[in-house]
């Protein structure tokens, strides 16, 4: 008979390891079941805005990358409309916000991360954690465990055979990434422009004082397809052209990725013995950055739910982990109405929005007690569970 764990973890990414390591702290048993990348796979060129909450957890199961140029804080956001450069004379008149870490209770506002850096950095923390058997999911069937947890992402084949209802409605929009070497240094700003039908993002990588920057650019499929085809030259010629060189002149390193858009939620969440987290359970759009911090969320409430569990029931019992869905329902749906809705009032080219969204902009900027609880609510709440 094959081995019984208390915890098998379907999925080796971010979420999904960072879940086997909580656990492994209760002296639970924890399978998780990662795939092998392949030889030709591309380098991950993607960069996470990770929040306050999201760095004091993995920071708490030492997954937090501490090479220097893995990790840049984020001192300043400057947010505008349409194509107004933040570094020109004119930035006072524009329709811009702008938040500085002194307005936050604890600065820096947030840091961006190397998502590789992370990725191995908890990878080996998991190595060193005895309570952790790593599987390959190519070699090995599904374990048998107390509790199946899927952290497979949006495309879970797992969550699919299980019967979980999966609703999608995606956006006319491709995410392209990339990582480009810039002119002037970009000073530990992130910055973010709303261009009719396209947004566009640069943040901050290298160190406070680095010169590389990760492009985040939502744009219609068909404008993806054209810049994804572009040779690296004329690719970072488009990105300059698109934020007025606002860092100089600018040019690609590796190659440029891309990913369809789509808001998604699993429903239900839990079913007796297998509940899902992070995009396996949802999936919003990138334009604020959140979607890591949310699904570290899940798995920090997870934990907690199991930690907390009375000592006669079991960990896949249905009504434990209902408590877990319920506790997480109300965030997650608030953050992807959030993001929803700022997505069609900053991602519409109609003339009225237009007005609407400068104006928003101008008013909310010249009022300090709307920018302190906005940067409040970005910073998140604190998920590090109790020892």
């Amino acid at each position: 008979m094959s081995k019984l764990y208390d915890v098998a973890i379907l999925g080796g990414g971010i979420v999904g390891r960072t879940l086997a390591l909580l656990l492994a702290r209760e002296r639970l048993r924890v399978a998780l079941v990662e795939r092998t990348p392949a030889a030709g796979d591309a380098p991950d060129i993607r960069a996470y805005a990770l929040n306050a909450a999201s760095r004091a957890l993995l920071t708490a199961v030492r997954g937090w990358p501490t090479e220097p140029d893995a990790v840049t804080p984020v001192r300043h956001m400057w947010v505008a409309d349409a194509d107004t450069a933040p570094d020109s004379a004119a930035v006072d008149a524009a329709a811009a916000i702008r938040f500085d870490a002194a307005a936050a209770p604890s600065a820096p506002l947030a840091w961006i991360v190397d998502v590789p850096a992370l990725e191995a950095t908890l990878a080996q923390a998991v190595a060193f954690q005895p309570g952790i058997e790593r599987l390959d999911a190519d070699q090995t069937p599904r374990p048998r465990a107390a509790l199946t947890v899927i952290c497979e992402g949006r495309r879970s084949a797992t969550r699919l055979a299980e019967g979980f209802a999966y609703e999608r409605h995606p956006y006319p929009h491709t995410a392209v990434a990339a990582r480009l070497r810039c002119e002037r240094p970009h000073g530990a700003v992130a910055r973010q422009w709303f261009c009719g039908d396209s947004i566009l993002a640069l943040l901050p990588m290298g160190g406070e004082h680095g010169h590389t920057v990760a492009l985040v650019w939502s744009v219609p499929h068909a404008r993806a397809a054209e810049l994804l085809a572009l040779p690296p030259d004329a690719f970072a010629a488009a990105v300059q052209t698109a934020c007025g060189a606002a860092l100089g002149a600018m040019h690609t390193e590796g190659r440029p990725a891309g990913w369809p858009l789509e808001l998604s939620i699993a429903r239900p969440w839990v079913r007796p013995g297998v509940a899902l987290a992070g995009d396996a359970a949802h999936a919003m759009h990138p334009l604020a950055g959140q979607g890591l911090n949310v699904g570290l969320g899940d798995v920090a409430e997870l934990a907690r739910v199991l930690r907390e569990r009375e000592y006669w029931r079991p960990l896949g019992d249905l009504r434990l982990l209902r408590r877990y869905e319920r506790a997480r329902a109300a965030p997650v749906a608030a953050m992807q109405a959030t993001t929803d809705a700022l997505h069609a009032l900053f991602g519409s080219p109609d003339p009225r929005l237009a007005l609407l969204r400068r104006w928003g902009l101008r008013a909310a900027d010249r009022l300090e007690p709307i920018k302190h609880w906005l940067i409040q609510q970005a910073a998140g709440q604190p998920l590090t569970p109790a020892a």
